[in-house]
């Protein structure tokens, strides 16, 4: 499931409470999957019904039973507290119970979000279904921690808050915190604990640097990140879990998959200066593209449909990869793609144990381009650095196996990314998300204009810039499904390319140091430190000295983003 993680920092006040070490409590608000505007009625809904799926499965069906425990979402709320400033646009963040919880259920949790784009979440609630009075799924807590109130807070806000942590009795696991707004103790029967081997520890990917949520939170006194897998305290030591899923019980089928590809396929908008376009892998090998062997570079050997003369498995050792045609004109043709014949291709995967269906989309670009920079008023070209052959990028959507509504987008960004919410995303048609591919970087934006990589706040940086133009690809229209490992082993057969592990492009052979010389050569004393010290901090795979490998070798591929 998606949750939020909420971390209190203790205000630090002048005099009074001299240097009051960090006060860390979280509150942890089950299954995050937006964010709200101050007035709870602007509610958002994505801009068309959701189809009717494909039958099989519980992929869908309103619930997921986990072996005796059937768990369900709740989006209906009710206002419990709100701080009115800090945070995204500082507009605070608001605290909700969920309510018209169905019969039978219970509440696991409570739920909060910023205040600066529409409400969309949800908290998951659940039911015992195990037919053992002995040991039941579920059981109230047996007392309540307050671990966090508002009281000390010098904010806007409307009344007060308190942070509840519910005491799990033994063999059991509290799976979110409870937000009041009184010192009074919550009552027992308002949430349930989990029996433990329904629960896994919380694990908290904020810790990944460079991840980044579009509804983590920073406000003076209250900081509010994104967690995957759970709520998770900087201190926690395993006070509160996340739940585990059911594969069998919640993944969509091949049929499901096709009618989510339909649904949810981005559309990517490339900037109207663009020259490298995206390209089938296939029409990529069909146009000469050479596999070169270490020791042989002067016989590369054509790489044949589909790649099945590509070495398979193995490890990153250098010793293959792949380049352009040797033929000037052929390989300046290759260089630019083929928009039209271009395919999308679709890894499948569960997340949170399948409460979550993540479906990564990846783009196959022959070339990568060249990258520009900004320094103070001057918009300068990097020459070649940043160029290299062969490149791979990607958006993931997430969905819920409890209803199939898409919950948010990953948009990588060279060695970061940055989830967003469906409540803050564009569409093209339908549920259609729209995404920005850089120029000439290829990376992936929610929304056009342009974002200084390694600018640090100052007005120096690497430029990607994102712009709609008429050059587009609908993701959906060629789509490939190249892996859903969870499914049977003859549902999707993986191409022979996918499992070629070493490097989709040589090893730039040029001096960086020396490109980088020619660049400052040109510059104004004055901005040539300011040039060196982003060129340090900027990740090397954006100067273009080794080639990139595929999807198989990138650490999300059988994790989490960012991890």
């Amino acid at each position: 499931m998606l949750f939020t993680k909420f971390v209190f920092f203790q205000k630090m006040h002048s005099s009074s409470l001299t240097t009051t070490l960090l006060s860390l409590i979280t509150i942890f608000i089950l299954c995050f999957n937006g964010a709200t505007m101050v007035d709870s009625h602007d509610i958002f809904k994505l801009p068309s019904p959701l189809p009717k799926w494909p039958p099989g499965g519980g992929f869908a069906s309103g619930s997921i039973d986990l072996g005796g425990l059937e768990v369900s979402q709740v989006t209906k709320f009710n206002k419990i507290w709100a701080i009115n400033e800090g945070g995204p646009e500082n507009l605070g963040a608001t605290f909700y119970d969920p309510v018209n919880i169905p019969q039978g259920f219970s509440s696991l949790g409570s739920f909060a979000q910023p205040n600066n784009i529409p409400l969309f979440g949800h908290v998951l609630v659940g039911k015992d279904v195990s037919k053992h009075p002995s040991k039941p799924t579920l059981k109230p807590p047996i007392d309540y921690t307050l671990v966090w109130s508002s009281q000390s807070l010098d904010m806007k806000r409307d009344g007060e808050g308190y942070i509840w942590l519910p005491n799990a009795p033994d063999g059991y696991k509290a799976v979110g915190y409870i937000v009041s707004g009184s010192p009074v103790k919550p009552p027992l029967d308002k949430v349930s604990c989990v029996r433990a081997d329904f629960t896994d520890t919380a694990n908290n990917n904020n810790t990944v640097v460079g991840l980044e949520n579009e509804n983590d939170l920073y406000l003076v006194g209250l900081n509010v990140y994104h967690s995957m897998s759970g709520f998770v305290v900087g201190n926690d030591n395993g006070s509160v879990a996340t739940l585990k899923g059911g594969l069998a019980n919640s993944m969509p089928n091949l049929n499901q998959i096709k009618t989510l590809i339909q649904t949810y396929s981005p559309v990517i908008y490339f900037h109207p200066d663009e020259q490298y376009f995206p390209s089938s892998v296939d029409w990529f090998f069909e146009n000469g593209a050479l596999l070169y062997h270490k020791g042989e570079e002067s016989k590369p050997n054509r790489v044949e449909k589909d790649g099945i003369n590509l070495p398979q498995g193995g490890s990153n050792d250098d010793t293959y990869w792949l380049d352009l045609p040797l033929d000037g004109s052929n390989k300046d043709r290759v260089k630019r793609g083929d928009l039209q014949d271009a395919s999308a291709y679709f890894h499948v995967k569960p997340v949170s144990g399948g409460l979550f269906t993540d479906i990564a989309i990846w783009v196959f670009y022959p070339f990568n381009g060249g990258s520009r920079a900004k320094v103070k008023f001057l918009n300068v070209s990097l020459g070649k650095l940043g160029e290299h052959v062969g490149d791979w990028e990607h958006v993931t959507l997430r969905i819920s196996n409890i209803n199939g509504e898409l919950n948010s987008v990953f948009f990588s960004q060279h060695s970061w990314g940055k989830w967003v919410s469906a409540s803050a995303l564009e569409y093209h048609t339908g549920n259609k998300p729209m995404v920005y591919a850089s120029l000439h970087g290829h990376a992936s934006y929610p929304n056009p204009g342009c974002v200084l990589l390694g600018s640090e706040g100052t007005d120096v940086g690497v430029r990607d810039d994102t712009a709609k133009s008429d050059k587009m690809m609908d993701t959906g229209v060629r789509p490939v499904v190249i892996a859903a490992e969870y499914l049977a082993a003859t549902a999707v057969v993986e191409p022979p390319w996918l499992n070629y592990e070493r490097k989709w492009g040589p090893k730039i052979d040029y001096d960086v140091d020396k490109e980088l010389n020619k660049v400052k050569s040109v510059m104004l004393w004055k901005f040539k430190k300011a040039f060196e010290r982003l060129v340090e901090s900027v990740p090397k795979e954006m100067l273009g000295e080794d080639g990139p490998t595929g999807p198989k070798v990138k650490n999300s591929w059988n994790g989490d983003e960012g991890v």
